[in-house]
């Protein structure tokens, strides 16, 4: 991917809020690396949980600066633009190696699968070095550049993007705005944009103002492909996402794992305070989904408005646990029962599902979320959590002890440089389903080691 650094009408930062704005990514799935490279000045969706998917990985920052942020703050705007023009060149090329090892580090001794670039690409020479260094290694490499020539967009991006970024957290609105517009004409006189001729044997994708137009040239794999869909289904449109998890139901005042159950009387009156809630929000065009499961639909239904059944939503298959209480599955199954606590992200119920076999799952789903504006989510406490670590940039490990408690809604609003967060209470009692991992992990703990952290229930 090229870095888009604009020019009179390009702006590199017309992604920004949702996705892209300088990335450059190496990808390995199948035993098989690609390099995905995106411009600089960026924003890849939630580093997504290493493990689940290539799209996913953890991605190293080769993002280089010659100077401290202190010594950054202590320039003047164009004085720091002229002192950037003389050490440019030389601390460019320096960083860039610098950060291209570490991509090889990253990708052939600590196994991962996609690694971003991120650098202003702005040259075919520069893009030519990238792709030398993958033909060396072993990678593939794929650009993505995004080019914006509405002035207004660049305008909006600007301000809802760049002023939160840590380049500009001690200025004011109006220098942040002429500093951000001298740095796209700062690359007016150097960039060479992807062009389908010169470049023509190159993986790219070209995302023209916002997504209005694509330009996809030389899509060689199944990983290339999704990434294309991914950022032709992206959108930087500011909306909202409510996870929630169904109102209490019989199965969980028992302290039982899955099962299709309906709710108790407490999750009916939670559903009730759900719609009111979701009335008072006054929220726009809201869509809502659920699973195929009873509880989640019982709680929807109260709502009052229309909704989605996805069975990708329904709860993580517990095999042949499904219905048993934790005592239960320590009783007849310690060993699974140690097993999973020692890696609950990968390990798989017998005739059931992992975390991992979940995320997997739900990849359709998110891929939706993406396209979609302001949507509640009514789902099950795994569920919950992948969803949330997807947009939170939570790792594998961290994963599957996300607290999702019963009867709160999680407001999720994607922004630039993460995702703010709000947790809402709606005041209606629940049993606790929330099992920490216990101190001792071992197959041949005892039995109170092993419930330790199971929750109280009736």
């Amino acid at each position: 991917m090229s870095a888009r650094a604009g020019g009179r009408a390009r702006s590199l930062h017309s992604l920004a809020l949702v996705l892209l704005e300088g990335l450059a990514l190496l990808l390995s799935t199948l035993g098989k690396t690609e390099a995905l490279n995106r411009d600089h000045e960026g924003l890849l969706p939630p580093e997504k949980h290493a493990g689940q998917s290539s799209l996913y990985d953890k991605l190293p920052n080769a993002h280089c600066d010659s100077r401290t942020s202190s010594q950054r703050e202590d320039l003047h705007f164009k004085e720091a633009h002229t002192l950037l023009e003389l050490d440019r060149r030389a601390n460019e090329s320096q960083c860039a190696m610098a950060a291209l090892n570490d991509v090889r580090q990253y990708l052939s001794v600590e196994g991962g699968q996609v690694a971003v670039f991120d650098a202003t690409n702005t040259t075919r020479e520069r893009r030519g070095t990238i792709v030398k260094f993958a033909e060396q290694n072993g990678f593939k490499v794929f650009f993505v550049e995004s080019v914006c020539e509405d002035p207004d967009v660049i305008a909006q991006n600007i301000v809802r993007v760049k002023l939160d970024s840590p380049d500009y957290i001690h200025c004011n609105t109006e220098e942040a705005v002429e500093d951000f517009m001298e740095r796209i004409k700062c690359y007016e006189s150097s960039y060479q944009p992807l062009d389908e001729v010169l470049d023509r044997d190159l993986s790219y994708i070209k995302i023209m103002d916002v997504g209005r137009r694509y330009l996809v040239n030389r899509v060689l794999d199944h990983i290339q492909s999704r990434i294309v869909y991914y950022l032709m289904n992206i959108h930087i449109t500011p909306r909202s996402i409510y996870l929630c998890r169904h109102g209490e139901s019989d199965l969980n005042i028992k302290g039982r794992i899955g099962g299709d159950s309906g709710l108790s009387g407490r999750g009916k009156e939670f559903a009730k305070s759900l719609r009111k809630f979701i009335q008072e929000q006054n929220i726009k065009d809201l869509k809502v989904w659920t699973s195929q499961m009873k509880r989640t639909i019982q709680t929807a239904e109260c709502l009052g408005v229309p909704y989605e059944q996805w069975k990708s939503l329904n709860e993580i298959d517990a095999g042949v646990c499904e219905e048993m209480m934790y005592e239960e599955i320590q009783e007849h199954y310690p060993l699974e029962f140690a097993l999973r606590d020692q890696d609950k992200y990968r390990y798989r119920y017998p005739k059931g599902e992992s975390y991992e076999d979940l995320v997997q799952r739900l990849e359709p789903v998110i891929m939706e979320l993406e396209r979609q504006e302001n949507i509640l989510v009514v789902c099950h406490q795994a569920v919950m959590r992948c969803l949330l670590a997807y947009f939170l940039d939570k790792t594998a490990d961290e994963l599957p002890y996300l607290k999702c408690p019963l009867h709160t809604v999680l407001k999720l609003t994607p922004m630039a440089y993460g995702c703010k967060v709000e947790s809402i209470y709606l005041g209606v009692d629940s049993v606790n389903t929330h099992r920490e991992r216990p101190e001792n992990v071992n197959v041949q703990r005892t039995t109170d080691d092993a419930l330790q952290t199971v929750p109280l229930h009736f």
